[in-house]
């Protein structure tokens, strides 16, 4: 069978990396992608191979609409050619019209129904979609897609992307004489996302009580990057994401997150892990509900804790383990479905 899988975020390239694995045992793949700064770094680490169609839109919405149009007509030659018999995308808008309007049947992946957006694209064209169990359905269905055609599996999807084997070695960014860290700046670009307040008040706070101690930022964008270096100088170390992040994490003292796909993976890590809950999600409501994810936007009450976990962490280790040992892969609910 030939099959395409359309990946556009880190995350998507990571959960896709095992399912192409597993696929090419037996299919012909083709997996696109788009010109996006992190996805091509990141697949140039993982000796990822894709082709690049098309790029991110940005974060107005009429350059994401002519960067939707502009990819799908740079696709459709490329998939016509191709004469898949499946798509597998994580909600891909492009995927869900040109495999709509080519009749290809589509499974998608997806955690996401509060990028509602998305959904509205993409939901109600595709035939079959896998979410973790812990969402709800009707999160779901209210888009348009029957609920007997949505098959729930019991993982999240950072326990997917966390199974990959680590390629880079010991991050030099990591301190092994201070404790360390690390802030990921929420997502400004998305359709679904506000710009979070909140970070900026609690790296303050961070820099003046943990002096001396290793603190890094990990940025999305350019001038996302340029204005925290102009605020911060070297009382913190800024970077642009060009490394797989699991190689920080497995080296980190805590982690700071907006509530996404690191702060999961922080969370099963078993490192102390807070969320500023930039874009507020069932996934991270879940996690903290479970104790293995605090959230906290106070400045003060984040640095309590961060005093607190630096002194016991096995406690989230345990917590984790426990809560991963529960979890099942995926991938074997796709085969079924293919």
């Amino acid at each position: 069978m030939k099959i395409w899988i359309d990946v556009l975020t880190p995350k998507q390239l990571l959960f896709a990396e095992s399912i192409i694995e597993e696929l090419s045992k037996k299919h012909q793949i083709l997996c696109t992608s788009r010109s996006y700064e992190e996805v091509s770094k990141l697949a140039k680490i993982r000796n990822f191979d894709l082709i690049y169609v098309g790029k991110h839109g940005g974060i107005k919405k009429s350059t994401k609409l002519e960067a939707s149009f502009t990819r799908m007509k740079k696709l459709i030659p490329i998939i016509y050619k191709f004469t898949p018999e499946l798509t597998i995308s994580f909600c891909s808008p492009e995927a869900a019209r040109i495999s709509f309007g080519l009749g290809i049947k589509h499974i998608a992946f997806c955690d996401s129904p509060h990028a509602s957006s998305v959904m509205k694209l993409t939901v109600p064209l595709i035939q079959k979609l896998l979410i973790p169990w812990i969402i709800p359905k009707k999160e779901f269905s209210k888009f348009g897609i029957q609920e007997k055609d949505i098959i729930p599996y019991k993982a999240i999807d950072a326990f997917v992307t966390l199974k990959r084997r680590t390629i880079q070695e010991r991050n030099p960014f990591i301190k092994s004489d201070k404790k360390n860290i690390l802030i990921r700046m929420d997502e400004e670009e998305a359709a679904y996302a506000t710009k979070s307040k909140n970070i900026i008040p609690i790296i303050i706070e961070l820099v003046k009580t943990f002096d001396g101690e290793n603190i890094v930022i990990l940025g999305r964008y350019e001038k996302q990057i340029k204005e925290l270096k102009n605020r911060f100088g070297k009382k913190v170390l800024v970077l642009k994401m060009s490394f797989d992040g699991k190689t920080l994490l497995e080296n980190t003292d805590v982690f700071i997150g907006s509530g996404g796909t690191m702060t999961a993976e922080a969370a099963l890590m078993g490192l102390p892990t807070i969320s500023y809950n930039a874009v507020p999600n069932i996934i991270e409501k879940f996690l903290v509900k479970k104790d293995l994810v605090r959230r906290e936007t106070n400045p003060r009450k984040i640095i309590k804790i961060l005093e607190k976990a630096f002194k016991s962490s096995k406690e989230y280790k345990i917590r984790a383990e426990k809560f991963s040992s529960l979890m099942e892969d995926p991938i074997e609910k796709l085969l079924q479905i293919i």
